[in-house]
């Protein structure tokens, strides 16, 4: 007898009957099972969303709602105003709402800044040419003799933000200042960058750039 046979079954033999045999594996947890169906339902929405999301991108759906979104006005029904201390516009820009007027009714000043002698006079007799009226004719004030560095500085008054359009055009890289004046002037102050006035067809074109209006967005774009 096996020291390995069972007691009372000397002379016997046994053997292991069936198809089953025992499972080795960590039987599953329902909690598994939970977190599986939770996570599949989430992924679902997520590409029902995603699917709806598309569906208006294609279709153009919410373009409407989005051009309004970029023209309404803030939470209090204000417009939204630019931040504190930042440029309204950028230089030699003119106003929407500005009538650039014709070079006979603008009366401009001719100030040089610079050093070279007869600068005022000879650019204020082109000006005449080109049918502006021509003011004062002179070196430039102290606050500003010696001081620009561009080829000129165009000042007026917000009666004068058309005339000031139409003048900086005539002058490559000119930028425009307003100041407090009343009337309707504006001083055209020569820099050193200064050479000459522009031609009259890079006039025209300077100014039909300047006067552009600013385009519509995009829709989905502010």
């Amino acid at each position: 007898m096996s020291m390995l046979t069972p007691r009372g079954l000397k002379g016997k033999q046994y053997r292991v009957t069936g198809n089953s045999y025992p499972r080795l594996g960590r039987p599953p947890r329902r909690g598994r099972k939970v977190v599986m169906a939770v996570g599949g339902v989430l992924a679902l929405g997520l590409v029902s969303v995603g699917g709806i999301q598309l569906y208006d991108v294609f279709t153009g759906k919410n373009k409407h709602g989005a051009a309004q979104a970029c023209a309404s006005p803030g939470a209090t029904g204000k417009p939204l105003a630019a931040p504190e201390g930042s440029p309204s516009a950028a230089p030699g820009a003119v106003p929407g709402n500005t009538a650039v007027p014709q070079p006979a009714t603008v009366t401009v000043n001719v100030y040089n800044a610079t050093d070279k002698s007869g600068l005022a006079a000879r650019t204020a007799d082109e000006l005449k040419k080109r049918g502006f009226q021509v003011g004062q004719v002179g070196n430039a004030p102290s606050a500003l003799d010696r001081k620009v560095t561009g080829t000129a500085q165009v000042l007026s008054g917000p009666g004068g933000l058309g005339a000031a359009t139409l003048l900086v055009s005539q002058v490559a890289s000119a930028t425009s200042t307003e100041d407090a004046r009343t009337d309707a002037t504006v001083d055209l102050v020569i820099g050193d960058a200064f050479t000459a006035l522009a031609d009259p067809n890079q006039a025209a074109a300077a100014l039909a750039e300047l006067t552009k209006p600013s385009p519509s967005p995009e829709p989905g774009h502010c």
